[in-house]
């Protein structure tokens, strides 16, 4: 098999699995030195990419200019007119993949799922609960079948940013400073409200411990009212850019996050992540990137894990029923140990 020189890698969603595909892509370019990506993806993620040699990020914007079946044709033959490509590799394998990649009409390596292991994780009756292969293993595969080597090495400071302390909302000193992103898309892998804001309040009482709160404008509502807890709360929530918020991120003593995009931001930074863990599992391959498993904080209950996306109650303990064993001191606690001992 000839070895490609120019690959085009999709990927369109979601924000946490495109952070995935960073330190994937970082090491396939640095063990391939011939070799060039071209990443097509959706414009909002592009500040992941930059900075990243013999990378070329291709904005594609899925729902407008490219929407559609004529629109995805209309991208292939604008990705065509601006890149002499020999392989495709399909890091999504959607129906709009699918369709792209017929349009390009190179060879192309495709993500194997590993939707029937996952599938004995998850059913209610008889889990056979294993460590499945991550997802950078999956990724890393789709380029060893396009005949190129890829090693994934855990490297420290894997995303290199200049700390831009005039986007904290108070002086560095000798405070330590703790992201929390206490939301996710699906309820079941979200800590519920009310003992997220005690681990929040508990926290707080810390006058050395700076809090900055993620969140979107859209979870804006439910957590305004956190910042009159105490004067170190910061509500980040709708303030920032991505590139912003990387760069804040990569400040961090400590980030707490769900099974959600943040804990996969913050690994790009080597940032130590606390996640809390409840209707998925880390053992079906989503956990953060060089993040260590003494950090996470779940409980060992027979239903778990329900849904391989969160996306599904668990039918034993409902929404989010699978964290009520999680206290908010546990929270609290493992917070301050691991910001310790960054």
């Amino acid at each position: 098999m000839a070895i490609p020189r120019h690959i085009i890698v999709l990927r369109f969603s979601a924000l946490g699995d495109i952070a995935m595909t960073v330190p994937v892509i970082k090491n396939l370019l640095q063990q391939n030195p011939s070799i060039e990506i071209t990443f097509v993806s959706v414009p909002f993620v592009k500040p992941l990419f930059e900075g990243i040699e013999r990378l070329n990020f291709f904005s594609a914007d899925i729902k407008k200019e490219y929407k559609g079946i004529l629109g995805l044709w209309k991208l292939s033959r604008k990705i065509k007119q601006q890149n002499s490509f020999d392989a495709v590799a399909d890091l999504h394998n959607v129906l709009r993949t699918k369709l792209l990649r017929f349009f390009l009409g190179q060879k192309t390596s495709i993500i194997d799922k590993g939707r029937e292991e996952k599938k004995e994780l998850t059913r209610p009756v008889d889990k056979k609960l294993r460590p499945l292969k991550t997802g950078f293993q999956r990724y890393a595969e789709v380029f060893e079948k396009l005949g190129l080597m890829v090693h994934l090495n855990i490297e420290k400071g894997y995303s290199n940013l200049l700390a831009d302390e005039s986007l904290l909302p108070f002086k560095r000193e000798n405070n330590i400073v703790i992201g929390i992103a206490p939301f996710a898309k699906h309820n079941a892998k979200i800590y519920p409200a009310e003992k997220m804001l005690q681990a929040v309040k508990l926290l707080a009482k810390n006058d050395h411990v700076k809090l900055l709160i993620f969140a979107s404008k859209a979870e804006l509502p439910m957590i305004e009212s956190w910042k009159n807890e105490a004067g170190n709360i910061f509500i980040m929530a709708g303030k920032l850019n991505l590139q912003q918020e990387l760069n804040l991120i990569s400040q961090l003593d400590v980030m707490l996050s769900m099974d959600s995009a943040n804990m996969h931001l913050a690994s790009l930074y080597s940032i130590p992540v606390v996640s809390i863990w409840g209707g998925t599992h880390p053992f079906l391959g989503f956990y953060g990137w060089g993040q260590v498993y003494e950090n996470i904080l779940q409980t060992d209950l027979p239903c778990r894990p329900s849904s391989v996306f969160g996306n599904k109650d668990c039918p034993v303990h409902g929404a989010a029923g699978c964290m009520q064993q999680i206290t908010p001191a546990m929270v609290a606690e493992k917070l301050l140990e691991v910001a310790g001992r960054k």
